[in-house]
């Protein structure tokens, strides 16, 4: 669920129920407050309510009993991890989120790799935008954004200072371009020369590759995202329902 800067009234009620359940003002295995309560005590509408509390149910902060109401769960174990997926992190967080310099932007060919993702030809120019992000005072990792020419026109990528918003937003407000969904692909390769230099690391140390495909409703490619991560200083988790 995408959260805006302002959202809707339901978003907001999930969230101030999401807190409460995290700070134990609604421990596991509590009866939440019915529909009646919390319609009174927010000064909602009953859909607002229903829509929140069917999120919560779908996201197994809450469960319902027939017959009895509905009794909260607790945080999802794999909540804190999914919202830390590396691809749509860049994607989401703003730049301003996170330290670093610009270190290119503008139209450059593209390599086979991003090509494909992008369903492009290969060597064929997108635009580019690639930001040396630190943690901690030193080099962490790279960040690419790859787009077509025409999904940059009239942005604010070319500039130098980090971006107060995240990209997903930014390209929302500019162009209407709405996200979809991701496709993400990790791989492992050696360094270049340049890398090993920008990210002041070893040079028999292998990257990790992480490849967000941003694709619309209908499938069509809007953005590749690439973060080059050193192999030796990150390490990727996920998480995923058991069937």
């Amino acid at each position: 669920m995408s959260l805006e800067s302002v959202p809707p009234k339901y978003a907001q009620l999930v969230q101030a129920l999401q807190r409460r359940i995290e700070a134990g003002t609604y421990p596991p295995g509590s009866m939440l407050p019915s529909e009646h309560q919390l319609i009174q005590e927010f000064g909602v509408s009953r859909p607002t309510v229903v829509a929140a509390l069917r999120v919560l149910r779908e996201q197994g902060w809450i469960e319902s009993q027939q017959g009895k109401g509905r009794f909260v769960r607790g945080r999802p174990a794999m909540a804190s991890v999914e919202s830390n997926r590396t691809g749509q992190a860049y994607l989401t967080n703003p730049e301003t989120d996170s330290p670093g310099e610009l270190v290119e932007a503008g139209a450059v060919a593209l390599p086979n790799r991003v090509a494909a993702l992008l369903d492009a030809e290969p060597k064929s120019k997108a635009f580019l935008r690639r930001r040396l992000v630190t943690r901690e005072g030193e080099p962490s990792e790279l960040v690419s954004l790859w787009l077509p020419l025409e999904l940059s026109e009239g942005t604010d990528l070319t500039s130098g200072d980090p971006l107060p918003q995240g990209i997903r937003q930014h390209l929302q407000s500019r162009k209407g371009v709405r996200f979809d969904h991701i496709v993400e692909q990790i791989t492992a390769r050696m360094p270049t020369a340049q890398e090993v230099k920008q990210l002041g690391m070893p040079k028999n140390v292998p990257l990790l590759a992480v490849f967000g495909a941003v694709r619309d409703a209908s499938g069509r490619p809007l953005v590749v995202v690439e973060v080059l991560l050193p192999a030796d200083r990150h390490e990727l988790e996920d998480a995923y329902p058991v069937a």
